[in-house]
């Protein structure tokens, strides 16, 4: 990010007076040049830095700058007509991505070599790595970070983050495999190579559980790497009485012998899930 400070410190002082007179004049060359990077994955909202991610506020502040300066405008594409502030992306054929309709991404989302769309819907600032499968009806919302070799299911609900300014999108981690109708949101971290069983809902305070030892392990707000998780729910008590609510349950380990989904489908029907 060190060869974009110049840029960075437009955006941010750009976002300051703006913020600080809404009738000031906004930087737009900067602006586009921001989301022109995003698009072609030359930037990152976010980064892995080490085992932790480092977020780059002054990216979110550009996306958030870019609708100030885009007006409505209609887009005509076959039978489908938009009217929206922002452009499709396009291209897919020299990115190497394989698009099925009426699959959309929206400009500024970058999406590597080898991704699959199937009908589905990627927002501004995401990032898709190589060879990642985004299934049928699966959304994921800006500035989401999707690694590389991961397989979002039919209906995955991945969450988007654009305000607070400091909250950190949901990552997706390498190899990660996330079920039929998982919900994952609010900044959570799921690991490589993780596995989430089908109807998971994951938020920042969502308790994910590992029950395979002689006493519960607890994890907030991330899933640790290979972890397979299945949709549990904890009793908790309330003036009105005991109401169970939900949780992930670690239920083991993907390993090299579990890497099969045919085994890892065996070890969630054991515990009432699936991969879905």
């Amino acid at each position: 990010m060190s060869d974009h400070a110049g840029l960075a410190a437009r955006i941010e002082s750009s976002w300051n007076e703006a913020k600080a007179d809404p009738a000031t004049s906004i930087d737009v060359e900067a602006v586009l040049e921001t989301i022109e990077l995003l698009d072609k994955g030359e930037i990152r909202v976010a980064e892995p830095d080490g085992e932790a991610w480092r977020l780059n506020r002054w990216a979110k502040q550009a996306v958030l700058l870019y609708f100030r300066v885009r007006d409505l405008e209609v887009t005509e594409t076959g039978p489908f007509e938009y009217n929206d502030k922002l452009p499709l992306k396009h291209g897919y054929d020299e990115l190497g991505v394989r698009v099925v309709p009426p699959a959309t991404a929206r400009y500024g989302a970058y999406l590597s070599p080898g991704v699959v769309l199937m009908p589905s819907y990627i927002n501004i600032g995401a990032w898709v790595g190589p060879n990642t499968m985004v299934d049928t009806w699966a959304t994921v919302g800006s500035c989401a970070q999707i690694g590389a070799g991961v397989h979002l299911a039919g209906g995955v609900g991945i969450g988007g983050v654009l305000e607070p300014l400091q909250a950190a999108p949901v990552v997706i981690e390498d190899g990660a495999f996330v079920g039929s109708r998982c919900i994952v949101v609010e900044g959570v971290r799921v690991g490589a190579n993780a596995v989430l069983g089908a109807g998971v809902v994951l938020t920042a305070n969502t308790p994910v559980i590992d029950v395979t030892g002689a006493e519960p392990v607890e994890h907030r707000g991330s899933v640790p790497a290979g972890a397979v998780v299945i949709p549990g729910n904890r009793a908790r008590e309330f003036p009105a009485g005991h109401f169970g609510l939900p949780c992930g349950l670690i239920i083991g380990r993907r390993t090299a012998s579990t890497d099969d989904k045919v085994r890892l489908n065996e070890m969630l029907r054991d515990f009432g899930s699936s991969m879905g």
